[in-house]
């Protein structure tokens, strides 16, 4: 049987009190409306149709060419928002299901159970539910005396005694297609919103005598709905917890989760040990055995078997195995470090390449470079890459010694084994196995120290004498 879906994503999200599109509001760094098509992908998904409204070219824009999208230009309720996939769903055969663009935690194994009892049942349509302790907000799923779904009733249209009742529905739903958009047709809009409601389509489906099956959440908090910044700090944390445990059961050792924060993308290796106040974003992809953190951040990196990084800012960045970094070192795009590499406290490396064995221990800047194997890079040595308008590259070969405070002006080549002397400016190229010193002279003047601390001291007392004489 074919499966599709539809995905609300039309609602303007005013309380969101944002000029960022609702849907679009990231969750453990991914939109919601991106992990809803995940969802529903993995749950076997084979048509998606997102239905756009505000927001529609951001939302379009994002997903690209992973979904279909029907227009709702006016927002008359979820009712009227399907009925915009019409053309391009009503003729197909087989199960729709409809869950909307703000609801990240449901997970494709639920999606998919829900599709599977539906299939079972054969039911026209089923609700997915929950018991909640507190329903406030959600309609309620009204039986009848067998245990069968009669109606759905928005909580602003409950009776006292339908206000009472604590299984909600979740606003995602299956339903037999053809039978779906026939009955929307019949929808009305005579409620307290003037709205038309696709819960409306499961009091028609009753009336007909239609069967209604019900799915009920194990964990509640998959429906949690994001309507503000306050549920989205809980979807959030929900789902940081949710990503957590899944590494944790896979091998990782997070020293204090709730310190730890991993994006939903992101890959780790079994026996890696993350530390606390560490940010794993992005597409970041960790490989085993390695040690992350303290106050690691790592966006878009790939991290090699048995690396170590601490308090440590990368960006787009490749890793090697067994290197080290940190602390306080910033890996910037187009960083690439080869087999145990070391780079140390306080050094920035911008679009360079490093290659196995070499070292950057500390307070160097390396911009566009291209660094050969077994090269040492003295303390306070830079790459001067950038002369206001253009980038440069810098070469250093293998076996090369790279001195204290040594500036390396580009474009410029340092050969293999070369030796370039502490407090040097480069501006040109240094052959093979080379001695480079460039700086001036050292010049002694014996007892001058004394004539300028004199000389100094005499100024001190004249300004002194005249800042008194103003007074």
């Amino acid at each position: 049987m074919k499966k599709m879906a539809v995905v609300l994503a039309a609602g303007l999200g005013k309380r969101m009190k944002s000029s960022l599109y609702k849907v679009l509001h990231p969750v453990c760094g991914k939109p919601m409306v991106s992990h809803v098509l995940d969802t529903v992908k993995k749950a076997g998904c084979e048509r998606i149709v997102v239905v756009v409204g505000h927001g529609a070219e951001a939302v379009k824009a994002h997903l690209g060419n992973a979904a279909e999208f029907a227009l709702q230009a006016e927002q008359l309720g979820t009712g009227h928002a399907v009925l915009q996939a019409k053309e391009l769903l009503a003729s197909e055969d087989g199960v729709t299901l409809v869950i909307c663009g703000d609801t990240p935690l449901i997970t494709p194994e639920t999606a998919k159970a829900m599709i599977e009892r539906h299939c079972r049942d054969r039911a026209a349509a089923t609700v997915l539910t929950a018991r909640m302790e507190n329903p406030r907000g959600y309609g309620r799923i009204v039986r009848g005396p067998d245990g069968s779904v009669l109606r759905i009733v928005e909580e602003k249209d409950c009776s006292p005694q339908e206000a009472e009742i604590r299984e909600v529905n979740t606003g995602t739903y299956c339903f037999d297609n053809r039978l779906l958009f026939e009955a929307l047709e019949q929808v009305t809009n005579h409620n307290a919103q003037g709205e038309y409601y696709l819960t409306d389509v499961i009091g028609i489906f009753a009336a007909k005598s239609e069967r209604i099956s019900a799915f009920m959440l194990e964990d509640p908090a998959e429906a949690v709905g994001v309507n503000d910044r306050v549920a989205l700090a809980e979807a959030e944390r929900l789902m940081r917890k949710r990503i957590n445990e899944r590494h944790m059961l896979n091998g990782v050792t997070l020293i204090d989760p709730d310190s730890t924060y991993i994006e939903a993308d992101v890959i780790i290796g079994q026996d890696t040990v993350i530390y606390p106040n560490t940010y794993l974003r992005g597409r970041t992809e960790i490989g085993p055995g390695c040690v992350i953190g303290p106050s690691a951040d790592l966006t878009d990196t790939v991290v090699g078997r048995g690396t170590v990084l601490r308090y440590a800012v990368t960006d787009q960045a490749e890793i090697g195995e067994e290197v080290t970094v940190g602390p306080y070192a910033y890996l910037r795009p187009g960083t690439r470090l080869s087999r145990h590499v070391k780079v140390g406290h306080f050094v920035e490396l911008k679009n360079a390449q490093i290659g196995e064995n070499s070292k950057v221990p500390h307070l160097s800047y390396i911009g566009d470079a291209v660094v050969g194997v077994d090269v040492n890079i003295g303390c306070g040595a830079i790459t001067a890459n950038y002369d206001g308008y253009n980038k440069s590259v810098t070469e250093i070969g293998d076996g090369a010694f790279i001195g204290t405070n040594v500036n390396l002006i580009a474009p410029v080549k340092v050969g293999s084994g070369a030796y370039v002397v502490a407090g040097s400016t480069i501006t040109q190229d240094v052959g093979e196995n080379d001695l480079a010193i460039a700086r001036t002279r050292q010049i002694n003047k014996p007892g001058y120290a004394v004539k300028i601390r004199a000389r100094a001291k005499a100024k001190s007392v004249r300004n002194n004498v005249s800042d008194s004489s103003e007074k």
